[in-house]
């Protein structure tokens, strides 16, 4: 069945910006929790790796409606894990010159990107995340998605996210999800987006001259 991403980074990496006890829960309880729920539902409808799990929502027609929102609320819960995991870490990696420039065209600079992130991460209601998704037309757009919803559903590529769910930053911030923003800001890798780019952009280029 499906396995979780080892983390590129110990418990102890993202000190002070991320607490050790904090990462450690988030990876082994909730994260982990979500995955099994998961593996559960797919053991009861005889499921067996048929697809990645970043196409599985694709898939959910193929599961009895009755179990379609569970699956897809603890893929959604794996899944952006992931991608929030991958964007931290203690290296601060920044934006490839592609990526850069892209990044720069569509938001004047990579401060005002980081303004739009944090505006938009202020602004999810309850729990969520905030994402920077790349769409089919090339198009970066910074977007909220609600409880564990997740761009794969929606055939957009995920680059960055922040997870704003409370258990993310509620023992070292409290209600201050505005620092604990600031502070992710400080350890962002843009390893993993600069990769998802530059992967997009080389598939979109291949066929492009196969037309």
């Amino acid at each position: 069945m499906y396995k979780r991403y080892p983390l590129l980074y110990g418990f102890s990496d993202l000190e002070p910006y991320i607490d050790t006890h904090t990462l450690g829960l988030h990876y082994n309880k909730h994260q982990l929790g979500y995955l099994n729920k998961l593996h559960q539902l797919l053991e009861k409808n005889n499921y067996h790796d048929e697809y990645p799990i970043e196409l599985l929502s694709y898939h959910i027609s193929e599961f009895p409606k009755e179990d379609q929102e569970d699956i897809l609320f603890n893929l959604g819960g794996v899944l952006n894990h992931n991608i929030y995991f991958k964007s931290i870490s203690k290296n601060k990696i920044m934006p490839s010159p592609s990526f850069e420039e892209q990044l720069k065209k569509q938001f004047q600079s990579l401060e005002n990107f980081k303004k739009i992130w944090k505006e938009n991460a202020l602004k999810v209601k309850g729990s969520g995340y905030t994402y920077l998704v790349i769409d089919r037309d090339k198009t970066l757009k910074v977007m909220n998605f609600l409880n564990q919803d997740c761009p794969y559903f929606y055939e957009l590529i995920p680059l960055l996210c922040i997870d704003v769910w409370e258990h993310a930053y509620y023992i070292n911030y409290e209600n201050k999800r505005d620092l604990y923003i600031d502070n992710f800001l400080e350890i962002i890798d843009f390893s993993f987006a600069n990769q998802m780019y530059e992967m997009f952009i080389s598939k979109q280029t291949n066929n492009l001259s196969s037309n």
